[in-house]
């Protein structure tokens, strides 16, 4: 017959020479103590940590102990769920055997490879953002590449804009009470628009004044004023 408490004793023991420094008794009856275990230090000396609760059962190790994680650090809840289904697959594997140091090797490793999973996450979330940065730079570089698609719809939201704009003006225009006609109105408005150039030319023709001081003394200069063909004037005879 198993003397299970000669056996659950005799690890007890074990346990707290192994890990003198995080092993603590709880209770004795029933038997229970935590055990506190870190990874090893990670990327700028972090590390991750977990206290193990272990309570012996009746029948340990033929049965197996219960367990939990009593307390953690930088352990998100995925880790947590990780370490407690892993403790469960050794206390499985190892029954009729004393396990507690087995199942806090195994959490041990686990941690430091979360360690290790958190370099990684942090590695790819930093390589993530500096290829989301090259995209961003390359996309302001080589600017918006124009479909029929994107085009349209800026060409329609171009000519709704312009239409408003518009319409302010006009609207602004009215308001103010000076509003401008086009060229076409300010003709339809006045026929005598369209005479008004004739008009202004024959009116300037009429009333160009010569300056007979500009010339000189016309008894100064030598012609020969018998010359019947001589115009003194230059304007002809009125027989032409």
């Amino acid at each position: 017959m198993t003397d299970y408490g000669e056996e659950q004793r005799n690890e007890l023991e074990a346990i707290e020479s192994i890990y003198p420094d995080s092993f603590t008794v709880l209770s004795e009856d029933p038997v229970s103590f935590t055990i506190t275990v870190a990874s090893d230090a990670g990327e700028n000396d972090e590390t991750v940590e977990a206290t193990l609760k272990f309570t012996y059962v009746e029948k340990y190790p033929d049965e197996p102990p219960l367990y939990e994680i009593y307390s953690q650090e930088n352990l998100d809840e995925a880790d947590v769920q990780d370490i407690l289904s892993l403790l469960q697959q050794q206390a499985e594997e190892n029954l009729g055997m004393v396990m507690i140091f087995t199942l806090v090797t195994a959490v041990q490793e686990k941690l430091n490879q979360i360690v290790d999973q958190i370099k990684n996450r942090r590695e790819e979330e930093k390589r993530r953002k500096e290829k989301e940065a090259e995209e961003a730079e390359k996309v302001a570089f080589q600017g918006t590449v124009v479909t029929i698609e994107n085009f349209l719809s800026w060409k329609a939201k171009f000519e709704q804009e312009m239409a408003e704009l518009k319409r302010k003006k006009q609207k602004e225009e009215e308001q103010s009470g000076k509003a401008k006609l086009t060229g076409k109105q300010l003709f339809e408005r006045d026929h005598n628009l369209d005479t008004s150039d004739i008009q202004f030319l024959e009116d300037a023709a009429n009333s160009v004044e010569v300056d007979e001081s500009l010339f000189q003394d016309m008894d100064d200069l030598d012609l020969e004023e018998d010359d019947p063909d001589f115009d003194p004037v230059g304007l002809g005879s009125d027989e032409d």
